[in-house]
């Protein structure tokens, strides 16, 4: 058993105050530290030490700035390449009561890299491995719509410093690899519904701006790539979120809990409430109305992430998703990202 103290000898002319001072500490913790350590009848009640001979004493005491601060240091404060991990399982799941609630699994690899040329990080990102209810689908159109994504991985990102995703690095390469794997995939995907298919595909990756804010949209990616600077936040603040893919941002109030998980990790909690005036119909509908709502939505996201105190990557990052309506959930989100 590790002793943090030591008995101290009182000199003529000591005082509480005089000996605190020397450790960094006010009077009344050396008095409360002693206390908390002695024998009753050792207790010290008053500033003068008259008729007192010891006095135990910490021999690291750390000033609440100084725990505050060591607090600080264990969660992420700035973005590099070692905040995302290589390789992680992801599972979602969703729920609605006017549909079967469904559940997919997939995994996605990462390579973070900073340019430094050009001053910000390239993501590469690559996602594989689909399962849905726990089976490889099977059906053409999920086949073909698979198929269509695995065709231009990786996608590579550009990143800022705070870790929020800005742009593709070259969104032309993306357009012409599907032009080229197209022909690959009309010898296996005929007739003409899988022809429609690959052309509204082809459509929607044309447009830089849409493609980008269909990643931008999803649980995933807002889960996984949050501002860097959440972790470091004390008080309450405002943050946009897709409740939906293909909707539009909806303004939260959020407030973060943080604890330590254990000596290698910390939990970070972010509890987030819809307070933009709006209703769940504009939400799930995906468009705004002229006039605005007399009220918030009935809306909630939770995000959670465990941190290595150390290297600072994500070993685990969750978020839920809720919409309901007077008091009726309408829509239910679930992500969970581990890594390997």
């Amino acid at each position: 058993m590790e002793i943090d103290f030591l008995q101290y000898q009182v000199r003529n002319g000591d005082t509480l105050t005089s000996i605190a001072s020397r450790l960094g500490m006010t009077g009344e913790e050396l008095k409360l530290f002693h206390n908390s350590h002695c024998k009753k009848m050792d207790k010290v009640w008053f500033e003068n030490l008259n008729e007192v001979k010891n006095v135990f004493v910490p021999t690291h005491f750390k000033t609440e700035t100084q725990k505050e601060q060591e607090r600080k240091n264990s969660f992420p404060s700035k973005f590099s390449e070692s905040f995302l991990a290589k390789t992680y399982s992801v599972n979602e799941t969703f729920e609605s009561p006017f549909e079967p609630s469904i559940s997919i699994d997939y995994t996605i690899d990462l390579n973070l890299r900073k340019d430094k040329n050009k001053g910000h990080y390239i993501l590469s990102y690559n996602q594989k491995d689909f399962k849905s209810d726990g089976n490889t689908p099977d059906d053409k159109v999920s086949s073909l719509s698979i198929a269509c994504m695995k065709s231009i991985m990786p996608l590579e990102f550009i990143m800022n410093d705070k870790g929020q995703i800005t742009g593709f690095e070259n969104h032309k390469k993306i357009t012409d690899t599907f032009t080229h794997q197209r022909k690959e995939l009309e010898e296996f995907y005929i007739g003409e519904v899988s022809q429609k298919y690959m052309d509204s595909f082809e459509r929607n990756i044309s447009d830089e701006t849409f493609l980008l804010q269909q990643f931008q949209s999803i649980l995933l990616f807002q889960t996984l790539f949050p501002k860097i600077d959440w972790f470091q936040r004390k008080k309450n603040w405002t943050e946009p979120f897709y409740f939906l893919k293909n909707s539009f941002p909806v303004s939260c109030e959020l407030n973060i809990e943080q604890e330590n998980d254990d000596d290698h990790s910390v939990l970070t909690i972010l509890n987030g409430k819809i307070t933009e005036l709006c209703t769940p119909q504009e939400i799930l509908r995906g468009i705004k109305l002229k006039e605005s709502a007399s009220e918030p939505a009935q809306g909630n996201i939770v995000l959670e992430y465990t941190t290595h105190t150390k290297n600072k990557n994500i070993l685990q990052a969750k978020a839920s998703v809720l919409l309901s309506y007077e008091d009726e959930f309408i829509h239910q989100h679930h992500i969970n990202i581990t890594q390997g």
